[in-house]
């Protein structure tokens, strides 16, 4: 296992420099002039031509790209050409909103889809199978930013002054600003080093440094403001975990050894739960695996429509401004998540069926 690891981690190395080479290239060769959507069109040639060489632009893109995976290697991004500031300082500030918006968005799709899936199964061709497929193809033709609207709509200004009103926008409250759960717990961290940048990312997610610090009140803002956007952007996921376990499901309901379960008399709980999900898991986590990467790639339009400060929202900035250091850290951030969900699916393998072995 350790060896198959290794192995997969070595060759995730060039697939990540191909993809990283492949964004960098081709936001290079598309038609645009980065100064002035930067400085503005009435910017003149001589500060556009000061600006490619203060940004090292005006080198052919073989060496731009080897001078950007030196300062990679070295934990360096660049800077921003919008903002001015370090990009990792950026993405620090952004990622765990959009990590933290993802991981709902998973949650909600995995305690709806799989369930629904699990009963249409079971009871097949009935009502329920019927409608619950019906519901998952609506669910995956839906327009996120359209349910994000409707959503919004209804729950904010139909239901306003009800108990179901829920918050259209933002990740809190305004005047509600939550204590990192390292200062309640009086912990000593210095300034840039690994523990204190670790624990700055985390409580920069409000419903875990919330948990984390004992602060209820926040937690409870946190999550009702997560509720719209988590469940809009939950919505293509949910319906194909849903179909992805019902197809599996159905698969091994017709096994010889389900039947022989059902014979010696053991209930259909037991059946189900115990003999056919287990066996049926592999299908439903490889689409779980998936699910969770293109939700973190996907939140752009359910972060501009919710307006939550994410990589989604300053992504979509960065690249009708032609800000490539932010285009290509995200791209590098992307890429390495794919590889460690795909690597974490294939290790899952091995425990989910112990037929598996991976040499």
């Amino acid at each position: 296992m350790t060896t198959y690891i290794l192995r997969r981690l070595l060759l995730s190395i060039p697939v990540i420099i191909g993809i990283l080479f492949a964004t960098f290239a081709l936001a290079r060769l598309i038609p645009s002039d980065p100064c002035r959507a930067m400085l503005g069109e009435k910017a003149t040639d001589d500060v556009c031509d000061q600006f490619l060489e203060r940004h090292g632009l005006n080198k052919p893109i073989p060496v731009q790209f080897a001078v950007y995976m030196g300062e990679i290697f070295k934990g360096d991004f660049g800077n921003s050409f919008r903002f001015s500031m370090p990009v990792t300082e950026i993405l620090s500030q952004r990622l765990p909103i959009t990590i933290e918006l993802s991981l709902a968005a998973l949650s909600i799709s995995l305690l709806v889809g799989i369930p629904l899936g699990i009963i249409s199964a079971v009871r097949h061709n009935s009502w329920v199978d019927v409608l619950t497929m019906l519901w998952a193809n609506i669910g995956v033709s839906m327009p996120v930013f359209w349910l994000g609207l409707m959503l919004a709509y209804f729950f904010s200004l139909t239901l306003k002054g009800t108990p179901f009103q829920l918050p259209p926008s933002g990740r809190l409250s305004p005047g509600l600003i939550p204590d990192p759960f390292f200062e309640v717990w009086n912990m000593t961290l210095t300034e840039g080093t690994t523990i204190y940048i670790i624990a700055e990312f985390i409580s920069r997610m409000n419903i875990l440094n919330s948990i984390l610090s004992g602060d209820w009140k926040v937690f409870k803002d946190a999550v009702q403001h997560m509720v719209l956007p988590a469940v809009a952007l939950s919505t293509i996921p949910m319906a194909l975990i849903a179909r992805m376990s019902r197809s599996s499901m159905l698969e091994v309901l017709g096994q010889d050894y389900i039947r022989t379960a059902r014979a010696k008399g053991l209930k259909q709980r037991t059946v189900v739960i115990r003999h056919a999900l287990r066996n049926a898991l592999l299908p439903i986590v490889t689409v779980v695996g998936l699910s969770l990467g293109g939700l973190l790639g996907g939140a752009v339009l359910t972060e501009t429509v919710f307006n939550l400060a994410g990589v989604g929202r300053i992504l979509y900035e960065a690249i009708t401004a032609r800000d490539y250091g932010i285009v290509q850290a995200f791209t590098v951030v992307i890429a390495v998540f794919f590889v460690a969900l795909n690597l974490i699916v294939d290790i899952s393998y091995a425990y989910l069926d112990p037929r598996i072995r991976l040499n």
